[in-house]
Order: C-alpha cells, then structure tokens, then sequence
C-alpha cells in the first residue's frame, strides 16, 4: 500500500480537473518561489533566451492578461519575452511572494519604468499580482499576471 503524504488538488463542479504531486514541503515553498523571482529578475535583465527557458517548463503557459488566451510552451514563452524588450538599465522591480500553498504561490511587487538609464525620470509604473504554478522541480508550469497603474497614470 502507497501513503500519499501531501496532495492538492483542483475540483471544478464536482470532479478532480487536476491534481499536484509532489507538493512542495512546506518549510521550502517560500524559498523555491523567492529563488525563482531572483532568476526570473535575472532573466528579465538580461534577456537571455537560455535564462528565460530556465524558468519554465516545456509546457509551461503564460499570460500577460488573465482574461487572453496564454501563450504556450516554453520556446513560445522565450519568444515573446524577446519580441518587447525594454532598453538595459530603464527599469526595475521588486516582488515577492504574499501566500504560497503547496505548488501555487501569489506573488506582489511593483514595476518601474524610466526614461533612460539614468533613472532619473519615471516613465510608468504598475503594481503586479502573479499566480504562479510550479513542478516538483520547481519550474514554472503556469504564469498569469495581473497589473494596475496607478491613479492618474495615462
């Protein structure tokens, strides 16, 4: 007989629509999700396609706008992330995770945007809201992000 120690599961209108196994331990989940933002802020600097890649799986999805159709798959991912860069050193940003059950975590933070290197003057800023779903290796299967601009931000 197999003990399942720790399982989560997704019920939608009655019946199991999926399921996580392994699920992160507890004491560990926060520090795989702050790892993975670490990597995921590298990457965003630097726009290596391999660093992007490393992040997700290879079925991995992605959406900048949680009511689109996400992109799908890790080379489409890589892809997008490249097509809009913005230029080195106009920007910044800090997140961290706010709740993080099993293999889903939440994460806030803030983005900032300037108009040059200098940072000197603020272009736009928007306040972010991640729902990120990992695998048991701690990359990212699903991304969807929210964000908002401040009041009086055209």
């Amino acid at each position: 007989m197999t003990l399942v120690k720790r399982l989560t599961m997704i019920v939608d209108d009655g019946k199991i629509a999926k399921f996580f196994y392994p699920v992160f331990p507890p004491d560990k989940a926060a520090e795989v999700v702050v790892d993975w933002l670490k990597a995921y802020m590298k990457a965003w600097e630097t726009y290596s396609p391999e660093a992007i890649g490393d992040l997700f799986t290879d079925d991995a999805t992605y959406s900048y706008h949680p009511f689109d159709e996400p992109i799908r798959g890790r080379e489409a991912i890589v892809e997008s992330w490249l097509k809009d860069r913005a230029e080195p050193g106009t920007f910044e940003a800090n997140y961290a995770p706010i709740a993080v059950d099993g293999n889903i975590a939440v994460v806030q933070g803030r983005s900032r945007y300037f108009k040059d290197s200098t940072r000197s003057e603020l272009d736009k800023q928007w306040d972010n809201i991640f729902v990120i779903e990992f695998d048991e290796s701690g990359r990212c299967s699903s991304f969807a992000e929210w964000f908002v601009a401040p009041k009086g931000q055209a």
